[in-house]
């Protein structure tokens, strides 16, 4: 999905703007509170409660219950959330991997969302402007579970949950969550200003850009870039851009940063709050609203400052984020404006070296922070309202913290450095302690009427081997490649590097393999006949497939689409969907569809933890307060067993999941 789509289908209204469920009844009913803990692990928490250190946990399992909790297959974020919500699996809901592939163009997109560009459009010169609006649509499918409780009265308000953006439309309140793009259209881009490039890290590995700052006496001027301009119809629109100016002292580490008509003193090390400013999209008018938080990483002698990704405003979003609209800015009220991308932690910059690991945990708990106070007042409401009530709240700290920070806490990891890593070999185990707190805080809050779930969607392995599968299948005579210098083969991503003519079999994504099939791919060759032949050679040949250094097998199983229980998505999917042995992973040269020269390598990277491995290695949590009516032991059915404690049936379509 192009960013000039996306801006293209809800900049309408913003520029003409320039230019120009049921409630709660009256008794005090019954209510759930389901607090979901994105990448909380099972053994680690097992770990921590046997040793005492997490006491408000201990004392949820003493009362109701805790359990390992099974995850999805593949055991991806938006795999697993949907499959959670929907009841559903990949088969049914159709999210397969945070990318899909069109199979004509083999033009990779995000798999939870598209966007379709307005049906008319006036050309005057070089400009374009549209008379007609476009549309956002969400491409996970099923019925989510409180779609269902609201048809039977209960309100419900669903914070943050991935996989659900644009927001669903059937809760009485959300607010969209992972899947949520920055203002480029992506995950997030960071900006990285510099009056120094030459010494910045040499590859922003895809998660930010270098922008040069420039000018004399102490004032410097630097560019942020935006989305391509959609009111322009060049063949390749320019961009919008901001200007930044920074004022220095010529003897004291501070700065004045000006941004639009806002300005900002820091001292070096400080943050600043979230800066709003806008977009100019033509000469007559039309702003897009938009918003950052700098942090002032160093002056003298050279300077650099740390610009997060472009969010969108809450106060005035350009795209769907919110149900009602309204939800977005009341949040607000929380403490202020926030990080409105579906993944505000930016491991991206840590492991590119831009933010040391003390600039990388401060920027977190900055996110963090942000979603506490907005959990506190929501529950606080949540307490105060009668009427059957749910109420779902979405943290992710701890998923990309154990990301990037897992090998502090394993010595065997090629990533650890004893040194390095001496102090912060505590900060995993500190973030399991504040999510304790917060449970203190929940539990007083709530008493012992309200039914209390904490889950988490999957738990985290040490990475520390990497598999390319793309590599593989070139070395196992199913992949042929058009160049074989190294340097093309690190450059060339998205598949740009595969002869078709000669290719059988291809992977793209974390975990999915896809057959080059005669009338699905553009330039398919291998024939539909042959399609079940093929796929149980190479899932044999997988299986067999042993790491030269450990002599241990690289892939537990291998599943085909066809052996998901649902079967209304299986279209979507790969042919293949691949799970490596815990501890090892498939490379992210591969998933981005490059074909690297080596097929395993020691994971030296930062992102040292990891969970898209076996599924039966990495189960979730799920905790309760008091026994549930319905047991669950996996996320597919939970949510039946969240709706029975409304006494209600959240049943799946025959339609949908293929059989009765």
């Amino acid at each position: 999905m192009s960013v000039f789509k996306r801006v293209l289908v809800f900049i309408l209204p913003v520029y003409l703007a320039g230019c120009a469920g049921p409630g709660p009844g009256s008794e005090p009913g019954r209510k759930v509170l389901i607090v979901g803990i994105d990448g909380m692990d099972h053994a680690l928490t097992q770990q921590l409660l046997e040793e005492g250190r997490l006491p408000n946990f201990a004392r949820l399992a003493a009362e109701g219950s805790f359990s390992p909790l099974g995850t999805s297959i593949p055991p991806q974020s938006p795999v697993a959330w949907s499959e959670f919500f929907t009841g559903m699996d990949a088969g049914g809901h159709g999210i397969f991997d945070f990318l899909h592939r069109d199979p004509a163009t083999m033009v990779p997109f995000l798999s939870t969302s598209t966007t379709e560009e307005p049906g008319r459009i006036l050309s005057l010169g070089n400009w374009r402007i549209p008379l007609s609006g476009g549309e956002v649509r969400l491409l996970r499918r099923g019925t989510p579970f409180w779609e269902v409780l609201e048809d039977h009265g209960v309100h419900t308000t669903i914070v943050r949950m991935p996989a659900n953006f644009p927001p669903s439309g059937t809760a009485s309140r959300e607010l969209s969550g992972m899947g949520t793009p920055d203002i480029l259209g992506g995950y997030g881009t960071f900006s990285l200003v510099t009056t120094a490039p030459e010494d910045a890290p040499e590859d922003l590995q895809g998660g930010g850009v270098l922008v040069k700052a420039e000018g004399e006496d102490g004032v410097y001027r630097a560019t942020l870039r935006g989305p391509l301009n959609p009111f322009r119809g060049d063949p390749v629109p320019p961009p919008l851009t901001a200007e930044l100016t920074i004022f220095t002292d010529p003897e004291h580490p501070v700065a004045r940063v000006e941004i639009g008509e806002e300005a900002r003193v820091l001292n070096q090390g400080d943050w600043s709050d979230w800066i709003p400013f806008e977009f100019k999209l033509t000469p007559i008018g039309g702003k897009l609203p938009a918003m950052v938080r700098i942090y002032l990483q160093r002056v003298h002698p050279e300077l650099a400052l740390y610009v997060t990704p472009i969010n969108l405003d809450p106060l005035a979003s350009a795209l769907p984020i919110a149900t009602p609209t309204e939800f977005a800015a009341d949040l607000v009220e929380a403490g202020g404006r926030y990080y409105t991308q579906g993944m505000p932690e930016d491991a991206k910059a840590f492991t590119s070296g831009v933010l040391n690991t003390e600039e990388f945990l401060a920027q977190a708990t900055l996110a963090r922070d942000e979603t506490v106070r907005q959990y506190r007042m929501l529950l606080d409401e949540f307490m105060a309202t009668p009427g059957d009530q749910l109420l779902f709240y979405y943290f992710g700290f701890l998923d990309q913290a154990s990301h990037v920070l897992w090998h502090t806490m394993d010595p065997t990891h090629p990533a650890h450095d004893p040194v390095r890593d001496a102090p912060h070999a505590g900060a995993m185990t500190g973030l399991y302690a504040f999510a304790d707190s917060l449970m203190d805080e929940t539990l007083e809050t709530v008493g012992d009427d309200v039914l209390v779930v904490v889950m988490s969607d999957h738990g985290f392995r040490s990475w520390r081997r990497a598999f390319s599968l793309n590599s593989w299948l070139e070395e196992a005579g199913y992949l042929a490649v058009r160049d074989k210098d190294p340097g093309n083969r690190d450059t060339l991503d998205f598949l740009m590097n595969v002869d078709w003519s000669r290719t059988q079999a291809y992977g793209l994504g974390l975990t999915g393999l896809y057959l080059n099939l005669e009338g699905r791919e553009g330039a398919g060759i291998v024939p539909e006949s042959q399609r079940d032949l093929l796929l149980d050679e190479i899932g044999r040949r997988l299986s067999r497939v042993r790491d030269p250094e450990t002599g241990e097998p690289a892939v537990a199983r291998v599943q085909r689409r066809e052996d998901y229980r649902n079967r209304g998505a299986l279209e979507v999917g790969p042919d293949i969907v691949v799970e490596f042995v815990g501890g090892t992973r498939n490379s992210d040269a591969s998933a981005g569809g490059k074909i690297p020269a080596e097929v395993f390598m020691d994971n030296e990277s930062l992102w040292s933890g990891d969970h898209i491995m076996d599924h039966t290695a990495v189960p979730g949590v799920l905790f309760t307060n008091r026994p549930l009516i319905l047991p669950a032991t996996r996320l597919g059915n939970l949510a039946a067993a969240l709706t029975a404690e409304f006494g209600v049936t959240f049943p799946l379509p025959d339609s949908l999941t293929g059989q009765s």
